[in-house]
């Protein structure tokens, strides 16, 4: 692998997509210079400003944007702008140059020309072109330069969507491809693919056939826009926006463009015509319905006649737009409690109804032709799966899903209903392969055409996935698995709806303490799917509050409690490597690991206010400890507590781990922030290794917690009264915010006192348990449950 350091790198255009490089960049720490075009009004200036007007208004929109490009806004201090006449030569300082341009073949070139004149031997030359071929764009370039350039094609957001495909041409220097492969992996936190020079490359290759070939199914099967976003999303493991919000994101003119490129360009694709662009939607772009971009697609955002927003749908007969209809169909409604998503697609492709129909169709026709694009657009079978999971955020790749339904049993389907099959795959068969993927000793092996043998996938090590050491597991119960997942070290994880904490879990934890203690060096507490977990289980608290069961309500918070304090107080290290959502009890058990190794994408925050309670599983008690910790000579000890106090009070949620750092949630210098969430496992088990390796020795229960009683009590008080007034807090936030705050002072005492972390508990458990009393908590707990957001009462 090639050995440089990047300190600095230069993005030449600020578009949308190299703003947003510029900002994924400094997001890792990277100093970033940020260059475009002069304005032609301020050619003949020599005025900066306006000779950086374009570059600099581009990259207030893109902080400005929602969701952020960025982790912290701070992160901005690293971007320096400027302009390709003014500033071109300071490309000499960097040591990776990336070219974000407009997709003009002639002007890439002219850029390229410039940059000549001022790159130093040796750096990084990389474009993130979607659209021309990339071994045309270093014709004519000096051989250093074509021996370091590449193509690194980042998706849109740079920072959430996390495929870089990695286009090579034939003279890249291939300890460069291997350099950014494994830099885009550990460092940009990317799903790094390696990809050919083909037209579209991987994802947007087999992502829009996916999409062109839903829109001639449309037409066959006499379905609508509702009905194909209804079947075509998370129901199938897909992201919310299917396929038709899909393009109304991404821009219909850009699908269209992508279609046609590989119409144009892909003349011996069997699968053609699927790219063809149905009359209807040429109509779209003709009369300029883009999408987002341009107001209404598939969708427009109108007006009701009672003046509400709603949501209406194109007819693609009529070119129309009427009210949503929300679809009826027996499978999925059959469905609906299956969280399992390869249960649930097993089920959905069985059924007779419509619904069945369209997703067989669907689904042959996908696994033909990524069964014909090996070894068109990759020898590899893992790589398209990688692209299509990280680049258009699918749950299980279409080589896994075709595992799912059993590859045997689907290809006598598909070739039944007219759908034909690569030989590759028929080959496989015969020779008594039955799937793409297998497990051997908690590793992934993918099926290997060119050899006819299964090979480890890459990052196998760096990638630990607890639920391939099925045949090591060591104890489990109906929600948890508990695994041995090498080196003496114990992993666990669960599977419930969100991911939520009850009962079971709790007693999973437990155990899997005890067997750690016992036999291993220590554990991490991790999970599958897309978020670590939302938290205690609500339905559970409602159930037992409504019934007024409190001894059993108490007994549930005990048990919480007590579990979290085993997190923090066991013989082993136990470290949490959330990732996604990791919100209430979730973030209390990140409270209270040894270490945390978060994703970099990892949104957490105590929230149980929004839903009328405190946190109650020691999330307020450790937010006190952390509190007492934080308090110094030079600033008023108040202070510190009402910062803790409002990070609780007002249910802040971190839209970043770098962000939780500030929340002061994770500990700086301790917990570990883990950009590329596929590693956070084995970081997790890199980090219990080193603490116990280092001589762990179990840390003692406090009891010098110094909590400030009715010196702060009153002050707490005050905001509480003032931000009520204001009409910032409704009467129930009021009395909810008040029984935080006794609880942080440590409740009514004369002056500040040292207490311990089980005195603070006691306190946390018997608000928590008031609380559940109140009706209006009742309301909002209730509110959450059927429809997922808190009432305001």
């Amino acid at each position: 692998m090639s050995k440089r350091i990047i300190k600095k790198i230069a993005v030449l255009g600020s578009g949308v997509m190299g703003s947003r490089i510029a900002c994924h960049f400094a997001g890792i720490g990277v100093q970033v210079l940020l260059l475009d075009i002069v304005p032609k009004d301020a050619e003949t200036s020599d005025n900066k400003a306006a000779r950086n007007k374009l570059v600099n208004d581009a990259l207030q929109a893109a902080i400005k944007s929602n969701p952020s490009p960025v982790y912290t806004k701070d992160v901005v201090k690293r971007i320096t702008t400027g302009n390709f006449d003014d500033n071109l030569k300071e490309i000499g300082t960097c040591d990776w140059v990336i070219e974000v341009v407009v997709e003009r073949l002639d002007i890439k070139r002219s850029l390229y020309e410039r940059v000549e004149q001022f790159r130093k031997p040796g750096t990084l030359i990389t474009s993130n072109t979607s659209g021309i071929p990339i071994g045309m764009l270093s014709e004519g370039r000096s051989d250093d330069f074509k021996k370091h350039f590449c193509g690194t094609h980042f998706f849109n957001p740079p920072r959430y969507l996390r495929l870089l495909e990695i286009i090579p041409t034939k003279d890249t220097d291939p300890a460069i491809v291997d350099f950014l492969m494994h830099y885009g992996d550990l460092y940009l936190g990317k799903t790094t693919v390696l990809a050919k020079d083909t037209p579209a490359f991987i994802a947007n290759r087999i992502g829009v056939y996916g999409m062109m070939a839903i829109f001639g199914l449309i037409d066959k099967m006499g379905m609508t826009i509702d009905d194909i976003d209804a079947l075509t999303g998370p129901l199938i493991g897909r992201p919310k926006s299917a396929t038709f919000r899909t393009a109304d994101v991404v821009g219909i003119d850009t699908l269209v463009k992508v279609a046609k490129g590989v119409y144009d360009n892909c003349p011996q694709d069997e699968a053609r015509e699927t790219f063809q662009i149905p009359e209807w939607l040429n109509k779209v772009v003709a009369n300029n319905w883009l999408g987002d971009k341009t107001g209404q697609g598939f969708f427009s955002k109108r007006k009701s006649a009672t003046g509400e927003k709603e949501i209406y749908t194109l007819d693609l007969k009529t070119l129309e737009y009427g009210p949503r209809a929300k679809p009826k169909f027996a499978s999925v409604d059959a469905t609906k409690p299956v969280d399992d998503l390869k249960q649930r697609l097993k089920m959905l492709v069985a059924a007779p109804d419509k619904a069945g129909e369209f997703l067989r169709h669907f689904h042959y026709g996908l696994f033909s032709y990524i069964s014909h694009r090996i070894p068109e657009i990759s020898d590899e079978v893992y790589r398209i799966d990688d692209a299509m999971m990280a680049g258009f955020g699918w749950e299980i790749g279409a080589f896994e899903s075709w595992d799912v339904l059993g590859v045997e049993k689907t290809v006598q389907a598909m070739q039944a209903a007219g759908y034909s099959v690569a030989p590759w795959v028929e080959e496989m068969l015969a020779s008594g392969n039955k799937s793409f993927y297998k497990v051997e000793g908690g590793q992934t092996l993918c099926y290997d055409p060119q050899t006819k043998t299964y090979k480890p996938v890459p990052g196998g090590k760096d990638f630990i996935i607890l639920s391939n050491f099925k045949d090591k597991i060591v104890w489990k119960n109906a929600a948890c698995n508990v695994y041995d997942i090498g080196d003496e070290v114990l992993g666990i994880q669960w599977n419930t709806k969100m991911n939520s904490i009850g009962g079971d879990v709790l007693s999973g934890i437990n155990k899997a303490i005890e067997l750690a203690e016992k036999d291993y060096k220590g554990l991490v507490i991790a999970n599958e799917g897309p978020n670590f977990s939302a938290g205690a289980n609500v339905g559970m608290i409602f159930m037992l509050a409504i019934e007024q069961e409190y001894d059993e309500l108490d007994f549930a918070i005990r048990l919480f409690q007590n579990t979290m304090m085993r997190v923090r107080y066991s013989s082993v290290p136990v470290v949490v490597a959330p990732h996604g959502l990791a919100l209430g009890g979730a973030c209390e058990m990140s409270l209270h690991a040894d270490k945390c190794c978060p994703s970099a994408e990892t949104y957490t925050g105590l929230v149980e206010l929004g839903v009328g309670l405190i946190p109650g599983g020691g999330g307020t008690k450790e937010f006190v400890v952390r509190a007492s910790d934080d308090m110094h000579e030079d600033e008023p000890e108040t202070i510190t507590l009402k910062n803790r106090f409002l990070t609780i009070a007002t249910a802040k949620v971190a839209t970043s781990a770098q962000e939780a750092f500030g929340l002061g949630i994770y500990r700086k210098g301790l917990d570990e922030v883990v950009m590329n969430q596929n590693r956070r496992v084995s970081e997790a088990k890199k980090s219990v290794l080193e603490l116990s390796d280092s001589g762990y020795v179990m840390p003692l229960q406090r009891k010098d917690v110094k909590v400030l009683g009715r010196s702060a009590l009153g002050a707490l008080y005050a905001g509480i009264h003032g931000m009520h007034q204001a009409g910032y807090a409704t009467d129930h936030d009021t009395v909810v915010a008040k029984k935080l705050a006794y609880v942080m002072c440590g409740g009514d005492l004369s002056e500040p006192t040292f207490v311990s972390e089980q005195y603070l508990l006691d306190l946390e458990r018997e608000a928590f348990l008031s609380l559940c009393g109140e009706r209006k908590s009742l309301e909002r707990i209730q509110s959450v449950l059927k429809s997922g957001k808190p009432v305001r009462n």
